[in-house]
Formats: C-alpha cells, structure tokens, sequence
C-alpha cells in the first residue's frame, strides 16, 4: 500500500472477509437467540450480509481487483468473542441480551469500515462505486438501530429480571 488507491483496495478485501466471517457466524447467533424478533433481525442480516458480500463482489471486478487475499483480523476477534461469550452465558434472557451487545460491536466496527471506504472511493472519484458502499454503509446503521430498538423495548428488561 503506496497510495489511497492501494489503501482502498486493501479495506475492500478487508471487508469482503469480514462479511464472509459474518456469514458463517450469523446462522449460530440467530440459533442462540430466544426472542423472535431477536432471531428474525439475525436472520435478515443474514441474507442482507450475503447482498453486500455480493455488492463487494461487483465493486471488486469493476476495480479489476480480487476480494479474496486478506483476513480481517477485527472481525476474527470479535467473531471469537462472541462465541465465548455464548459458551459462557446462562439463561436465556441473559444470552439475548448479550448477543446484541456481541451483534452492535460487530456492527459498530463495520460501520468505521464501511465509512472509510465511502470516503476512500469518493477521493479516488469511483462516485458509483461510493454509491454502493454508501449503501451498505446505511443498511449497517439500520441494522445498529434495530438491535437499540430490541434492546431497549424488551430484551434488557427481560435480563434484568
């Protein structure tokens, strides 16, 4: 990495894996989740994280650059403590509530991800390109929000008790 373009290209595979990671960890956090609406939000995320890896996809070809070739270490690490967390949690209103705390770390570090790279693309002048990943950008906050609203309403008041 020499130049923003360089560094572009290397956030874009950053974040091809991170989705790829995420994919394969959503199915066993939704499985986790005993409230419904908790385990539907995981389940939409889901097929919303498969888009965006697709999205990721076409921005990668229209730069003629492969997606593949890097390990988001971040994501890794948050996957892992995620996992432990749902090893070690007891009850299910205690799980619920800490599978979103797990879930808005997640998002939280996508949304850095995904807001440098909007700012990378539109330096570079790819304003299509921004596009999408503004795209992706709004669909994480969307999802941060959602798991705030099942937090507050029902699930934290659950695990309190």
């Amino acid at each position: 990495m020499k130049d923003l373009k360089g560094l572009f290209e290397h956030q874009l595979k950053d974040l091809y894996s991170a989705e790829s990671q995420l994919i394969a960890a959503l199915p066993k956090m939704a499985e986790k989740a005993s409230d419904s609406k908790l385990k539907k939000a995981f389940e939409d995320h889901l097929e919303e994280t498969k888009n965006q890896k697709l999205r990721l996809e076409e921005i990668c070809e229209q730069l003629e650059i492969k997606p593949t070739g890097e390990k988001c270490q971040a994501m890794a690490g948050l996957i892992k403590e995620a996992t432990g967390f749902m090893e070690e949690a007891e009850g299910d209103k205690v799980m619920d509530a800490g599978l979103i705390a797990e879930a808005q770390r997640v998002e939280h570090y996508e949304i850095a991800g995904y807001g440098t790279a909007v700012r990378f693309a539109k330096e570079l002048g790819h304003v299509d390109i921004a596009k999408k990943l503004q795209q992706t950008l709004d669909e994480e906050y969307d999802a941060d929000n959602k798991l705030d609203k099942l937090a507050e309403s029902r699930v934290n008041q659950k695990a309190k008790a």
